[in-house]
């Protein structure tokens, strides 16, 4: 069985570093939008840190600000993804999908959340479509995203592409490197990945990934000393 590591879909950043309101301070808010925003970074914050209670709390009141905000829509759809309330979810998304449809954060976020449901080809669809817009720069994420949407499906030529795609918009990704060259070796594709992984450790230093990586690459090519070497830098990580 093949492991992946590094592999998950990424949503788009939903929260920034905002001020917050209290009963205590005057009014600083001039519009809906932006105590919205203030609510959506509370949100956020609690449910990166596990506090559903809070997170719902906050997200719903940014709702109430401006429910046809599209940050407002995708955050807490994701809240409702992350407690499993799926078809709420659903309708969220598709409900900003149909507000914003040339909104590329929307629809990269629509497609995560597909993906996850194994609905891939429509989920493609979106990541592509998200791609495709002007004024949308998430567009490595997006290629990543597609990639490993392609993994789950099963079609490693299509994930290869866009692991390709992404590295193109963005030469330090992390992850789409590293699930390259993985491929690359299963493709017998050994000077891609050779030359991928040594670039990789230019950028990034010595990482256990990459040296695992490097041991399997070797291996198939039947360098055993440069195994043996591989497997000694390994060891020495601890």
């Amino acid at each position: 069985m093949k492991t992946w590591f590094l592999t998950s879909l990424a949503i788009t950043a939903l929260s920034g570093c905002v001020t917050v309101e209290t009963s205590s301070e005057p009014e600083i808010y001039s519009n809906p939008q932006e105590k919205a925003e203030a609510r959506l970074a509370l949100g956020m914050g609690y449910l990166q840190q596990g506090n559903m209670g809070k997170a719902r709390e906050n997200l719903e009141k940014a709702m109430q600000h401006a429910p046809d905000f599209y940050r407002t829509q995708i955050s807490l759809a994701h809240y409702y993804e992350q407690v499993g309330e799926d078809d709420k979810a659903r309708k969220l998304y598709k409900k900003a999908k149909s507000d914003h449809p040339s909104n590329g954060n929307v629809l990269n976020n629509y497609g995560t959340f597909l993906c996850k449901q194994g609905e891939y080809k429509e989920a493609d669809e979106l990541f592509n479509k998200a791609i495709a817009q002007p004024y949308y720069y998430q567009i490595s994420g997006s290629y990543e995203n597609a990639a490993f949407c392609a993994l789950k499906s099963g079609d490693e030529l299509k994930a290869m592409d866009y692991f390709a795609r992404a590295i193109d918009y963005e030469p330090a990704r992390y992850r789409s490197t590293l699930n390259l060259a993985k491929l690359e070796i299963e493709h017998d594709k050994l000077l891609d990945a050779r030359i991928r992984l040594m670039k990789f450790s230019q950028m990034y230093g010595v990482k256990r990934e990459a040296l695992q990586l490097m041991v399997a690459l070797e291996a198939k090519a039947g360098n055993q000393s440069l195994v043996e070497k591989y497997l000694n830098q390994l060891a020495a990580l601890g």
